[in-house]
């Protein structure tokens, strides 16, 4: 029989900026901070980063100088509760921190379903955007077509 693991204190208390910022890279890996509170984000697998990948790739190429689209980083929403996520695709104008975060799901058939989320930077809270399968079309920041067929 295996020992039971008892989750770390600081994953039932609410965290501040100010404790999260102190962290090491080792610690906040793999989590994200929703409202306060620490939430598990298992790593993800490569049938959910290549598609990621190469819809960053697509849009960055689209965008033109204005605007960039980056994978895999960290993106503080706000201070107070902290609100730290990780989207995995996340398109944003170069000089700023405006983002319009994509999230990558894999359907039980195989087909990659992308399910884009909208910051609204008043509420600092996401809405929902659209959900593409097969071809992704997407108008903001600048028009792109990428075929979910080649992921």
């Amino acid at each position: 029989m295996a020992p039971e693991m008892a989750a770390p204190a600081w994953m039932h208390t609410q965290i501040s900026a100010e404790q999260y910022d102190s962290w090491s890279e080792e610690q906040c890996a793999g989590i994200e901070i929703a409202d306060g509170t620490v939430v598990v984000s298992p790593s993800a697998s490569k049938r959910h980063n290549r598609p990621a990948l190469i819809l960053a790739n697509a849009l960055d190429a689209a965008a033109g100088p204005d605007w960039n689209a980056d994978t895999g980083f960290d993106v503080r929403l706000q201070d107070v509760p902290l609100t730290n996520r990780r989207p995995d695709v996340t398109v944003y104008r170069a000089e700023t921190i405006d983002l319009t975060p994509t999230r990558v799901e894999q359907a039980a058939t195989g087909v990659p379903i992308v399910c884009t989320y909208v910051l609204d930077p008043a509420t600092k809270a996401y809405r929902d955007g659209e959900m593409f399968t097969g071809v992704i079309k997407a108008a903001a920041p600048s028009s792109v077509t990428v075929g979910l067929g080649a992921m």
